[in-house]
């Protein structure tokens, strides 16, 4: 049974002692969890053939088990995100700032843990590990809530990350980390409204997911927001780029918040871009055109894998392989449109004209904007970070992948001799 005040007081008390450690402790901790992870393997690929048979029999499109599946090349990732996050810099301790006051007091601003983090998430097991991995390095304790679809593989996972901290000895600890395992919906409201027990709540999933946490969390939130994310071919653009990008950015996984769901063409490319677009798409996706674009797919497509757009399907996360294809006179109403229908996550223009692409980047509303690469990079482990927390699409204190440094906060030290006001 889920009781979340004994679950948080636990974590508040793991919080206090992992903000002690140093980070050769938590490193050492990190690769007794990478080893553990190792030695549970086949247990951890027996519990996800079994999320993975429920989520069959229950109709699951086939984008969605991609993102529910583990296997040993992802297991090799995980292990290998660890890697990269016990390499990487612990930012607990940093000073971003300082100075002398006038006084003589000594001023300086230092990052600090957040404290007790929440994560609520769908399919993807990979990230009980991730999120695990960011907050224990960053000073965090983290309280874990992923789908039912995901129970038996964030069970297995979860017990080989908490035997890892065992078998670190003085090294780990092992009340800094939690997964909410009951599988009911009852967890997730008990989350949102533990105020004062839990320091910030993540979503991450479904624009349903992260709209219910945003609007019912009674705890700070930071959004991690769906993906629609948008193509623009410019006039000057490169088709051969432009059909790379495409492809990659919707056929790679469809399933996932980095993929491409609108392309927008440039009038006067339509006749040679969508063509193009339409020879190495076939039998592959399902455009939802305007009628321009739909004019000029028609006849290079299968009828039936063309259909006439309807407003809806224009700032809609299809997360499978459908692509709405919208035909714009230049940059500025491609500007505008992205902005008016997209989810602030990443964008993309393929174009020649280097005005047009630093306008673009300048004026386009998302936390990543591309110039002639894939909206596929936003992620942090292609960014560098190992992992990433969630990819957020809000403005304040994080936005994009969300490493080691966005799990912190800052506080002002101050060093004195006797002073007062």
């Amino acid at each position: 049974m889920f009781d979340i005040n004994c679950v948080c007081a636990s974590l508040r008390e793991g919080a206090s002692v992992l903000a002690l450690q140093n980070a050769e402790q938590k490193n050492r901790a990190l690769s007794s969890v990478a080893l553990a992870l190792e030695r549970r393997r086949d247990v951890i690929l027996e519990a996800n053939g079994r999320d993975m048979e429920r989520a069959r029999a229950a109709g699951m499109s086939a984008p969605l088990l991609d993102r529910l599946l583990l296997n040993g090349e992802r297991l090799d990732a995980i292990a290998e995100s660890i890697g990269v996050v016990t390499a990487s810099r612990d930012p607990v301790g940093e000073i971003v700032s300082g100075h002398r006051l006038s006084n003589g007091l000594e001023l300086r601003e230092e990052r600090v843990p957040l404290g007790v983090a929440a994560i609520i998430y769908e399919s993807r097991p990979q990230v009980t590990v991730d999120a695990f991995a960011l907050a224990y390095k960053s000073g965090n304790a983290i309280l874990l809530r992923g789908s039912a679809a995901a129970l038996e593989s964030n069970k297995a996972l979860a017990a080989a990350i908490r035997d890892g901290l065992e078998a670190a000895g003085q090294d780990g600890v092992p009340s800094a980390f939690a997964l909410a395992s009951d599988g009911e919906r009852s967890e997730v409201e008990a989350i949102l409204n533990a105020r004062g027990l839990i320091d910030v709540v993540l979503p991450r999933g479904s624009a349903a997911l992260i709209k219910h946490v945003a609007e019912n969390a009674k705890v700070p939130v930071i959004e991690t927001g769906s993906g629609v994310c948008h193509l623009f071919v410019d006039d000057s653009a490169d088709i051969e780029n432009a059909v790379r990008i495409a492809e990659n950015g919707k056929l790679q996984r469809p399933g996932v918040c980095n993929a491409l769901e609108t392309v927008l063409v440039h009038r006067q490319r339509l006749n040679d871009f969508l063509p193009r677009l339409a020879g190495v798409f076939a039998g592959r996706a399902e455009f939802r055109a305007d009628e321009e674009a739909y004019r000029v797919l028609c006849g290079f497509s299968a009828g039936e894998r063309v259909v006439l757009a309807s407003e809806a399907d224009f700032g809609f996360e299809f997360l499978d392989t459908i692509l709405a294809v919208k035909t714009v006179s230049g940059i500025d109403e491609a500007i505008a449109f992205i902005n008016a229908h997209n989810t602030k996550h990443s964008e993309t223009i393929v174009t020649r004209n280097l005005e047009n692409a630093r306008r673009f980047q300048r004026t386009v509303d998302a936390a990543c904007v591309y110039v002639n690469a894939s909206t596929r990079f936003t992620d942090g482990g292609e960014f560098g970070f190992g992992a990433e927390l969630g990819i957020s699409t809000q403005k304040l204190h994080a936005r994009g992948p969300m490493g080691l440094a966005a799990l912190t906060t800052t506080k002002y030290l101050i060093d004195g001799e006797g002073q007062i006001r």
